[in-house]
């Protein structure tokens, strides 16, 4: 699944990844042999997932480099600041409550699946932002991907498209800068979690579900690209918000 959805709509898996973590977590949770220390299973789904986005994005970054669609000018401009949030993410994330982080994941979740469900059409003379304005929202683009775990896509397509990007390219923007996000993210997370001692885990990372996924996910992720080439933009994008409403759901469920 993630690995399918990662090259399909350049999400990086990470909004399936996290609330299915969560929940896993929590079931864990109720069993003495398999509990974690208290108020961790949220953070170590995030940099979990964070770190099974740096192979499944690349995956995807890759074939879509192949296919010509990417915007290295965004790339250029966004990818330092984007990841200089990401690793200060961790900083944040650790110092919020598990129902925050919770909530907060899943209100920006809902919040992009209205953008992307909505008939709303940017403004034709809308351009791309200057470097200025680009610093800042990669940074915080950067910061609010990496404390959601969920991938930089989730912010860096919606933030395109309304700046007039195709959303093919919009996609393809967010599976190559994906990689550098989910790397720094990751980092950081590992360097918070090292004072915590988790069974299977290196900082906030759970190796087990990290090598699982990833195993599986790269090498599905080109078939999810091909098939984003071959259907029209429309239901692409209805299906992107569809799957956005799902995900804010289940994360509500779990809390």
């Amino acid at each position: 699944m993630t690995g399918f959805l990662g090259g399909l709509l350049g999400i990086g898996g990470g909004v399936i990844v996290v609330p299915a973590l969560i929940i896993l977590f929590d079931v864990m949770d109720l069993f003495p042999s398999t509990r974690f220390p208290a108020n961790t299973g949220t953070l170590l789904a995030i940099g979990t997932s964070l770190s099974t986005i740096i192979f499944t994005t690349a995956s995807a970054a890759y074939s879509q480099i192949r296919r010509g669609m990417v915007e290295w000018l965004v790339v250029r401009r966004w990818v330092v600041f984007l990841s200089l949030g990401s690793l200060g993410s961790s900083y944040v994330a650790s110092a919020l409550s598990d129902t925050f982080l919770k909530t907060f994941i899943a209100a920006l979740v809902l919040f992009v699946a209205c953008v992307m469900l909505t008939s709303w059409k940017p403004s034709p003379s809308r351009d791309l932002p200057g470097r200025f304005l680009s610093a800042l929202l990669a940074s915080i683009g950067g910061m609010v991907a990496g404390i959601a775990g969920i991938g930089g896509a989730n912010i860096v397509v919606p933030t395109l498209i309304y700046y007039n990007a195709p959303i093919l390219r919009a996609t393809a923007t967010a599976s190559a800068v994906g990689p550098a996000i989910a790397l720094f993210g990751t980092i950081g997370y590992i360097y918070r979690g090292m004072e915590i001692e988790v069974p299977n885990a290196w900082g906030f990372i759970y190796l087990p579900a990290t090598i699982s996924i990833v195993l599986a996910s790269v090498l599905v992720a080109p078939l999810g690209v091909r098939t984003a080439h071959k259907l029209p933009s429309a239901p692409l994008r209805k299906a992107f918000g569809v799957l956005m409403i799902i995900v804010a759901l289940r994360v509500v469920w779990s809390i």
